[in-house]
């Protein structure tokens, strides 16, 4: 039988982009591909790139109070959203601009379409175009969810951030993960008043205790109103006597340091831009008015109503395609990569999974996906950077110890602030192996991601004492720590 294309893929993602270009370049397939939206997914477009540059943005408000301890004669200054808004948005157009190129250049034949599922072989656009394949490649991400609750659309998601006209002078996130925690340090660094909710213990579920309760400590240090074991009973448009009771909200006190004295555009229309500001009760039984709030509540794959399921695509219980270690589907011809898997969700990943997939597939030669020991970091301030297993993962499967320092790091004691840096290294009491690192600094993310070639090659504690520490610098402490502070 022959097909209109050797390789279609339906998503203009990282991951998608990386599989059909390298498909096509390195491998000779004829390569189509799909995207309904903007070219370059998640990432780029509304997830990774922009919020590291708003991350950027935000740490220069603390600066130059700190440069003066430095002795350095300079002002406090006022953050231009709209000048800032309209680079970020150049920039964003030049990056999906390239994702293009790299498709065109490598001879994709790409379709601004979105497209579904006829068979095992055949693509239909929404244009009413349909096309053959031989093999099928379903790469289209994730999507931010509200949660099921009356009002919910009073409130916006991640993927609005970008999009606000102006800044609201306050804001209530709704969540306690890495998505709700690097937007509560972003605002606030921003100048936005920020008030977060998280019905849980502790935020960042999942990730090392120690290391997320010094996450949490700081935030609350700069100001950023955090309750822990607290949820949304009730929320509705706010009537003139909520708004009220609104005026007192934005004290200085409650805004933190970073937002005092600062001047920061906002809203005419209050939440979301849908009529003004927002009342909400919560469970502790507080009752205030907020000019946003922001669910940061989850994210769920991107493949319902797809026709997959007809066609014999397994899904599973979060929205996920299900897949091997392969990322091939119940049905042969077909293929899943990225979040819309929901292995593990990061840019890095997808397109490692892209490239297995087309090693797998394309070149006669299978290849699985690694996914054990993939460096992460969270981008709040200050930063958490982790690799491997937490110390309570480790203690679950053998006896560790743990070796870890906490303290003021150089820069900042010398200014007179009380910030403190994390460094943590698991460790097998059998191998002696490293099995975990953990690191809350600033700049862990890029720490974390060296430490994370010697855990992945298999490096002992004593691989790590036996390297001589850079001095003075943060990451020193890694390869200093003798003695553990504990064994579990």
């Amino acid at each position: 039988m022959s097909f209109d294309y050797d390789l279609f893929v339906i998503g203009g993602g990282s991951g998608g982009v990386r599989a059909a270009r390298v498909a096509a370049g390195e491998a000779g397939a004829k390569v189509g591909l799909a995207e309904s939206d903007r070219y370059g997914g998640t990432c780029v477009i509304r997830g990774c790139v922009p919020k590291k540059l708003m991350v950027f943005a935000s740490g220069y408000g603390a600066m130059p109070a700190e440069a003066r301890e430095y002795g350095w004669d300079i002002a406090d200054g006022a953050f231009d959203w709209t000048a800032f808004r309209t680079k970020l948005n150049k920039e964003l157009d030049r990056l999906e601009g390239v994702y293009r190129n790299l498709l065109k250049n490598s001879s994709v034949d790409t379709f601004d379409a979105r497209a579904t599922l006829k068979d095992a072989h055949t693509v239909e656009l929404s244009s009413g175009e349909c096309f053959t394949a031989k093999h099928i490649l379903v790469a289209t991400g994730g999507h931010p969810v509200r949660p099921d609750m009356p009002n919910a659309d009073l409130g916006i998601v991640s993927d609005d951030i970008f999009h606000l006209p102006d800044l609201p002078k306050s804001i209530l996130i709704i969540g306690g993960g890495y998505i709700a925690c690097e937007f509560a340090c972003i605002l606030h660094g921003l100048g936005v008043q920020v008030t977060q909710y998280y019905r849980g213990a502790q935020i960042l579920r999942g990730f090392d205790d120690e290391a997320r309760g010094l996450v949490a400590d700081s935030m609350r240090e700069r100001g950023i109103d955090l309750h822990l074991g607290t949820n949304v009973v009730e929320m509705t448009r706010a009537d003139a006597d909520h708004a009220l009771s609104h005026s007192g909200t934005n004290s200085d006190a409650a805004m933190g340091p970073a937002a005092q004295d600062r001047d920061v555009p906002t809203r005419d229309d209050g939440g979301a831009g849908k009529g003004g500001p927002v009342w909400v009760k919560s469970t502790n039984g507080t009752e205030r008015v907020f000019d946003m709030v922001l669910f940061a509540t989850g994210r769920d794959p991107n493949a319902r109503d797809m026709g997959l399921e007809k066609i014999g695509v397994e899904i599973g219980r979060r929205g996920e395609i299900v897949v091997d270690k392969y990322s091939q589907t119940a049905v042969p011809s077909i293929y899943a990569i990225g979040d819309v898997t929901n292995r593990v969700n990061l840019t890095p990943v997808a397109i490692r999974e892209g490239m297995a997939f087309v090693e797998t597939v394309f070149k006669g030669n299978p290849t699985p996906v690694d996914h054990e020991l993939v460096a992460s970091a969270i981008f709040t301030q200050p930063e958490m950077g982790t690799v491997g297993l937490s110390e309570e993962e480790a203690r679950d499967r053998e006896p560790v110890d743990i070796y870890c320092t906490s303290f003021r790091p150089m820069q900042s004691a010398f200014a007179g602030h009380s910030d403190r840096v994390l460094m943590k290294l698991v460790v097998s009491k059998a191998s002696r192996k490293v099995l975990g690192c953990h690191i809350v600094a600033p700049d862990a993310g890029e720490m974390i991601q060296l430490a994370g070639i010697a855990i992945k090659m298999g490096a002992t504690k004593e691989d790590f004492d036996r390297t001589v520490a850079v001095h003075p610098t943060m990451s020193e402490e890694i390869v200093t720590m003798r003695t553990p502070m504990r064994s579990a």
